[in-house]
C-alpha cells in the first residue's frame, strides 16, 4: 500500500485533508512532521492556512524549505493554499515575505478597494468559484472545465511563468488557481471542501504518476 505523508507544520487544515484522501482511498495517510517518515512516503500533501509570514516561519524552523525542495522533485506532490502560496517566490502579506521558491511568481493582496462590474467584492475571497482549465493535465481527469471550488484567501497569485499556469481563476483580477511543473501540483482552492470535483481531484492525484 502507498503511503501519502501530509506535512505538518503547526499550520493547516491536516485532519480534514487527510481525512478526504483517505476518503478516495489514496492509501496509508500519515500526518507528520517527521522528516524521515515525509522522505519516505510515496506521495505528499502541503496544506496551509493562516499568516505566510508565521507559516515560512516555522517551515524554516523545522527545515521544511529544503525538505519540500527535495521531495517534491521525484515524486507526486501537492500544494494547497497558503501550501501553494509558500511555493513561490516571495508575498507581499505581512511587509512581504520571502517564500521556498519553487515557482517563480509573487502573492499579491487583493486590496481593500476591489470591484467588478460596478459592484464591491468583498476581501478575503471566500466560496465557490469556477477554475478555468488551461493545460490538459492528469490532476483534472473527470473533472470538468469551469468546475467549482472552494476558496478562501486574500492573496492572489501572480505567477511568473504562465506555462506553469494549469487553472486559472477570476475574482477582480485574473489569479492563478492551479500551477504544475513536473511532479509538483498545486492549488489555491480546498480539495477537500470542494466535495465531487475536489474529491476527483485528489482521487486523481492518488492515482498520479507525477508526470504530464
Amino acid at each position: 500500500m502507498q503511503t501519502v505523508a501530509v506535512i505538518d507544520y503547526g499550520m493547516g487544515n491536516l485532519h480534514s485533508v487527510a481525512k478526504a484522501l483517505e476518503h478516495v482511498g489514496a492509501g496509508k495517510v500519515l500526518i507528520t512532521s517527521d522528516a524521515d517518515v515525509i522522505r519516505e512516503a510515496d506521495r505528499v500533501v502541503f496544506p496551509g492556512v493562516g499568516a505566510i509570514r508565521d507559516c515560512m516561519a516555522e517551515i524554516r524552523r523545522l527545515g521544511f524549505d529544503s525538505l519540500v525542495r527535495e521531495v517534491s522533485q521525484d515524486r507526486p506532490f501537492l500544494g494547497i493554499c497558503v501550501g501553494m502560496q509558500a511555493l513561490l517566490d516571495s508575498s507581499e502579506e505581512n511587509d512581504g515575505v520571502d517564500c521556498i521558491g519553487l515557482f517563480p511568481g509573487e502573492v499579491k493582496f487583493f486590496g481593500k478597494d476591489l470591484h467588478e462590474d460596478g459592484e464591491h467584492l468583498k476581501v478575503p475571497h471566500m466560496g465557490w468559484n469556477e477554475v478555468r482549465q488551461t493545460v490538459d493535465h492528469p490532476l483534472w481527469h473527470d473533472v470538468p472545465d469551469l468546475a467549482r471550488f472552494y476558496f478562501v484567501h486574500s492573496y492572489y497569485i501572480a505567477a511568473g511563468n504562465p506555462g506553469q499556469v494549469v487553472g486559472g481563476g477570476h475574482y477582480g483580477v485574473d489569479f492563478a488557481a492551479a500551477l504544475a511543473d513536473g511532479s509538483r501540483f498545486a492549488v489555491q482552492f480546498h480539495p477537500e471542501k470542494s466535495h465531487t470535483h475536489g474529491l476527483q481531484l485528489l482521487q486523481n492525484f492518488a492515482a498520479w504518476d507525477g508526470r504530464r
